[in-house]
């Protein structure tokens, strides 16, 4: 467990080699889990002697990680966070930063926040099915006038539950809510175990962390930090059928950063990383493997110039 400044605890998952030249750091979505990642986990520990080191952590108010205070339920304090964890459990070589949903999100908030660190550190971005622009193009699927509507009594919703505490009584009624849940975070494919899993990390999150994050999610607007990080490599995920998130945040998140390069997953939704995970973890490998290669390129000593050999001859 990682005690937070604020007393807020969050539980820590590291796997892995200790000396492996890369660390992939893993960020959930919101009312979600570090359990999204599993199949990716596994995935990076099949690269044999090329496997990176990999933290994957309940962000604080969901898993196992302790309740956060209403006060600090924003993307702006996420940032921070990570910038402790990765602080704490990577505190050097070259890290790569994956994130879906909010957990992309969180991301944009560390470059956001801690851009030196994040200059000096991150050798690869895998963002899977996240926004920069809050919920300028989210519409779940409905018309434009009804999700205008739907937002608003969503947002009106989420004051309430933010302000009700760390208590969970929505689990009782998550099995009536499951043919929505299905409908609105999947796509043409959902395996029960995927399900699951879903529902599972919804019941752990108390109703503080379902409102409380919700006016930070919103209103995030991040391109100018993505559009400042210049050729950074970068893989952006996401469902044709994402009813969240959908292309139109990926594209644009795409156009800002000019090393990304962009997939949308043919009849996939919102929780790609359990859907689609060989897609999410594919592209994931690659970027391990080429911040693998950075690395081993800049441990190299540099070639003498001509002027140093010939220093070096007439020495």
């Amino acid at each position: 467990m990682l005690t937070l400044a604020d007393g807020v605890q969050l539980h820590v998952s590291v796997t892995g080699p200790p000396d492996a030249p890369v660390t992939v750091v893993l960020s959930h979505g919101w009312c979600q889990d570090r359990r999204t990642w599993r199949q990716q986990i596994a995935a990076l520990g099949e690269m044999g002697h090329k496997a990176p080191r990999v933290i994957a952590y309940d962000t604080r108010g969901h898993g196992r990680s302790s309740a956060t205070h209403l006060r600090s339920a924003t993307l702006a304090q996420l940032g921070d966070d990570m910038a402790e964890v990765i602080r704490r459990y990577a505190p050097d070589g070259p890290v790569v930063l994956a994130g879906h949903s909010m957990g992309g999100m969180t991301i944009m908030e560390y470059a956001h926040r801690h851009p030196a660190e994040f200059g000096e550190r991150v050798k690869g971005l895998l963002l899977v099915s996240t926004t920069a622009e809050g919920h300028t193009h989210t519409r779940y699927g409905l018309p434009g006038q009804l999700a205008t509507l739907l937002r608003a009594g969503e947002t009106l919703g989420a004051g309430l539950l933010a302000r009700s505490g760390a208590w969970r009584p929505h689990r009782v009624v998550l099995p009536a809510l499951r043919p929505a849940l299905r409908w609105l975070l999947f796509g043409d494919e959902c395996a029960d175990e995927a399900m699951m899993l879903t529902m599972r990390g919804l019941g752990r999150a108390p109703l503080r962390s379902i409102g409380g994050f919700r006016e930070s999610i919103g209103t995030q607007q991040r391109l100018d930090t993505l559009a400042g990080l210049g050729d950074l490599p970068a893989a952006v995920l996401v469902g044709s059928r994402d009813r969240l998130t959908p292309p139109a945040c990926a594209e644009s998140i795409a156009t800002a950063l000019p090393g990304a390069e962009l997939t949308v997953v043919p009849g996939a939704g919102h929780m790609l990383p359990l859907e689609r995970p060989a897609e999410v973890s594919a592209a994931l490998v690659t970027l391990v493997r080429r911040a693998a290669r950075q690395a081993k390129r800049d441990r190299r000593p540099a070639k003498p110039t001509i002027g140093q050999a010939r220093c070096r001859r007439a020495a």
